[in-house]
């Protein structure tokens, strides 16, 4: 349903104290309003309590983790705090007399002992575009509702633990608002929500895709997919990104409300995940499928990611954040960057780097980090601690580890942004995480590997295109002929698919649910699901993504 009217005609009768929890990044006072004018116009008195004002002077820092090294500029460990700690005492206001219906609203209100707990969401994409350009420059960030917006500080304070909350609340919610559009906000009761989970389940779902931009993106999105650009390019396409991701619910041309994916984690692991991948990795989604589009474009920036014990140790993520770039579409001449060379020499490197930053003098990336001719369904296997890049003129599908937040770069090849400033380059972080051993022809072999057939039949062929031991995700590939089908199973452990090349494909599952998924779609394939089979559609041979969890 849309609109306030229709939510509030759905509380019960009498004196009521109403909790509507949700982000920081919401346009509270608009939510206020339009609540307060609905029961009012309902015939209800309404009052109302921001709990925001009720903060801890030092709300701040109570939920800020503390920076290792103390002055990285770059990078916080994500913080372990709870909501309750931006609160010296959480008010208890109690419910109002008569006919009253007291409404405690912004993030905390469910602490304060509601008779009915509302969610009012706004999906991630909103606080951090908000925060790049400008728009909502005042309140986006949690425990400072006064102050100007920080990406660090959303990406690492403000997520987590709001993330935190609204899974452990989310069970006892009773309405689920999309504040997308403040002025008449879609909803949903939180049974009907929690069932239309349950059902997802068990079966494929597919989640809203986006796309944004950066200084080195491409046009592929917008000249392939017809997609319009905000901010001149579709650099990053968020297929599955599962702390980002939201699954639209509701009849296609009428209301719709955006929940977030973690939230079928979170009430169904072991549906979503499998037993043991949820043994593995809690409640976390470890896998993600993104777009990388420099097609018209330039270079991504020469970078790497942390090697696992500095990224528990450093950065608090229990796991790390290993990558693989399977080649969609390329231009002629595109390039990957992918490993040391045989001659590279880290401190010729270093001074380079510094020079770069302080000087503005070019970097002979080449000298130092090998370069691989882009090729139409090659994967490149990226373990952390590896220098990479993908070049201009690539159209990339990025399967890797869902941690996403520690690019360590070295080299941007001097770009400035629309201000005149450099991107942050930080290289220490980069340096001391430099897997100086894979290098020269170690590279081509264990990174640039070659299909290697798992099974085959008529008109079909699973094939093993990317795998290592130090990475918990393996991608394989489908391929099908045209009218063709393959059986699969997932045996207990979720699969994700792309169709990477070819008109698309049907998903079928045993217990007779379908979905078809288009060229450059993913889906994400439950655990519960089973088996399921694929078929082709089309006129040509259909190529298929898949990715999976590996034994540990």
């Amino acid at each position: 349903m849309a609109g306030w009217a229709a939510a509030v005609a759905d509380l019960p009768p009498g004196p009521l104290l109403l909790a509507v929890d949700g982000p920081a990044a919401l346009d509270w006072a608009v939510l206020a309003d339009g609540l307060a004018a609905a029961l009012r116009a309902a015939g209800r008195t309404a009052t109302s309590l921001d709990i925001r004002g009720h903060y801890a002077a030092a709300a701040h820092e109570r939920l800020t983790a503390q920076p290792v090294p103390a002055d990285d500029t770059f990078f916080t460990p994500l913080s372990e705090a709870q909501v309750a700690d931006l609160f010296d005492t959480v008010p208890q206001p109690g419910r109002p007399a008569a006919d009253t219906v007291l409404v405690v609203f912004g993030p905390g209100a469910s602490l304060c002992g509601p008779d009915v707990l509302w969610y009012a969401d706004l999906p991630k994409r909103y606080a951090e575009g908000a925060i790049t350009k400008g728009d909502l420059p005042v309140g986006v960030n949690l425990g400072r509702p006064g102050e100007p917006g920080e990406l660090l500080r959303l990406f690492y304070t403000d997520w987590p633990v709001l993330d935190r909350h609204r899974d452990a609340i989310a069970a006892g919610v009773e309405r689920w608002i999309d504040m997308q559009d403040p002025a008449a906000p879609a909803s949903v009761r939180g049974d009907a929500l929690r069932a239309t989970f349950a059902h997802l389940a068990g079966g494929p779902v597919r989640t809203r895709p986006y796309f944004n931009s950066t200084p080195w993106g491409g046009q592929w999105a917008a000249s392939e997919l017809g997609f319009t650009p905000q901010a001149g390019n579709t650099a990053l396409g968020y297929e599955l990104i599962a702390p980002e991701a939201g699954v639209l619910i509701g009849a296609a041309g009428g209301a719709q409300v955006e929940a977030p994916f973690q939230l079928l984690c979170v009430w169904h692991p072991e549906d979503m995940l499998g037993e043991r991948v949820h043994r593995r990795f809690g409640t976390a989604f470890p896998i993600r499928f993104d777009y990388l589009d420099t097609m018209g474009g330039g270079n991504l920036s020469l970078h790497l990611h942390p090697q696992e014990q500095y990224m528990r140790e450093v950065f608090g993520w229990p796991y790390t954040q290993h990558e693989t770039y399977y080649v969609t579409a390329c231009e002629p001449g595109a390039k990957v960057l992918l490993g040391l060379t045989e001659e590279a020499d880290v401190d010729t490197m270093r001074h380079q780097v510094q020079d770069a930053i302080a000087k503005g003098t070019p970097m002979p990336v080449e000298d130092h980090v090998q370069s691989h001719p882009a090729t139409v369904g090659q994967l490149f296997m990226i373990p952390a601690g590896t220098p990479h890049a993908s070049g201009a003129g690539n159209l990339v599908l990025e399967v890797s580890a869902t941690p996403y937040l520690y690019s360590l770069r070295f080299y941007d090849w001097l770009r400035q942004d629309a201000a005149g400033h450099s991107r942050p380059l930080p290289y220490e972080h980069g340096f001391a995480n430099l897997d100086t051993t894979r290098r020269g022809e170690d590279v081509t072999k264990d990174l640039v590997q070659q299909p290697r057939t798992l099974r085959a039949g008529e008109g079909w062929r699973e094939e093993v295109i990317g795998a290592l031991p130090e990475m918990f995700c393996a991608v394989h590939r489908l391929v099908v002929a045209p009218d063709a089908d393959i059986a699969d199973d997932t045996e207990g452990r979720f699969h994700l698919l792309n169709v990477a090349a070819g008109e698309g494909a049907v998903i079928e599952t045993h217990d007779g649910r379908t979905h078809f998924l288009a060229f450059a779609e993913t889906i994400t394939v439950p655990a519960a699901t089973g088996a399921y089979r694929v078929r082709a559609v089309g006129s040509g041979e259909v190529r298929i993504v898949k990715a999976l969890v590996v034994e540990p």
